[in-house]
């Protein structure tokens, strides 16, 4: 059985989110500002970025595939679910749980830029520099994490432990 131990506690998280919230809010005063969550993992992240943001936001999301029910991408991004909000014109903000390899991400970013939106940046809860195989830039970053595998705040393994109010690693 793999033991879960704790490396980012709840309260950590939600003082790193009211700060990432405050900045976007800012910088995107007075602009068509359009979140777009990537299903599953940043939902929890992506809700509370939502609740903390002070200016009007348009919301939707995508679902893209790239690890399965496995602990490594395949380096395969397909798009599962892709957004009903026009974003032509608009600012995009990708809101992720976390960023590994790039791959994801370097596909959204490449994928709304083909919308014709005015800019599309990354708000990322963790990243996993170690890993990268795509260089991605991350306009919003919370945490730098170790190369280990990440469960809890919405991250899982196999559909579980999204659940957790923390973020955690297995342990082996």
């Amino acid at each position: 059985m793999r033991q879960i131990k704790k490396l980012i506690s709840d309260r950590e998280i939600q003082n790193k989110v009211k700060s990432l919230a405050k900045k976007i809010s800012k910088d995107y005063r007075a602009k068509d500002l359009v979140l777009v969550g990537v299903l599953k993992g940043a939902v929890i992240f992506f809700g509370d970025i939502l609740k903390s943001i002070s200016i009007p936001v348009y919301m939707d999301f995508v679902q893209v595939s790239s690890y399965g029910a496995s602990m490594s991408s395949k380096g395969v991004t397909k798009l599962k679910k892709d957004v009903e909000v026009r974003v032509k014109g608009k600012h995009v903000l990708l809101i992720e749980d976390i960023i590994d390899y790039g791959y994801t991400l370097d596909f959204l970013l490449k994928h709304f830029a083909k919308k014709k939106a005015a800019s599309v940046n990354i708000c990322v809860l963790l990243d996993k520099v170690s890993r990268r195989m795509v260089d991605v830039p991350l306009k919003y970053k919370g945490f730098e994490v170790p190369d280990k595998f990440l469960v809890g705040y919405g991250l899982d393994y196999a559909e579980k432990n999204r659940n957790l109010p923390y973020v955690g690693f297995i342990s082996r």
